[in-house]
C-alpha cells in the first residue's frame, strides 16, 4: 500500500514536536519556581509567551527540512545517512538539553558552564 504524498513531509514536520512538547511540560512547572525568581535576565530577553511560537516554528522547519533531505536523497540510503544522522543527532542533543537545564538546576549549569569556558 502506498501513502498519500502528503504523509512523509507531515511526518517529519511532526517528529520534532514530540521532545519539544515533553520539554514545554517539565519547563512549564520550573519557569514559575526557580527560572523567573532566581536568574538575572537581561531587560532585552524575549517574554516567555514567545517561546512556545517560536520553538514551533524552528521545530516544524527543522522537520520540514530533514524531509527535503530524504526526498532529494531519494529516501534512507547511503547518502542520506550522514545529513540525516546529524540531524538526527542535534534533534536528540536539543531534547536532552531542557530536561537538563530544568531539572538538575543548578546542577546542569555550573558544569555546562564548565564545558563553556
Amino acid at each position: 500500500m502506498v501513502s498519500p504524498t502528503w504523509v512523509p513531509p507531515v511526518l517529519a514536520s511532526v517528529l520534532p514536536h514530540f521532545g519539544g512538547f515533553g520539554g514545554a511540560m517539565i519547563t512549564a512547572k520550573n519557569v514559575k519556581s526557580w527560572y523567573d525568581a532566581e536568574i538575572k535576565k537581561p531587560t532585552w530577553r524575549p517574554p516567555n509567551w514567545l517561546f512556545a511560537p517560536v520553538w514551533t516554528g524552528l521545530y516544524t522547519a527543522m522537520g520540514y527540512a530533514s524531509y527535503l533531505v530524504w526526498e532529494s536523497c531519494g529516501g534512507f540510503n547511503d547518502q542520506s545517512l550522514v545529513p540525516l544522522g546529524l540531524y538526527g543527532t542535534q534533534l536528540a542533543l536539543n531534547w536532552a538539553w531542557t530536561p537538563m537545564a530544568f531539572l538538575y538546576y543548578p546542577f546542569s549549569f555550573r558544569y555546562a558552564s564548565y564545558l563553556v569556558w
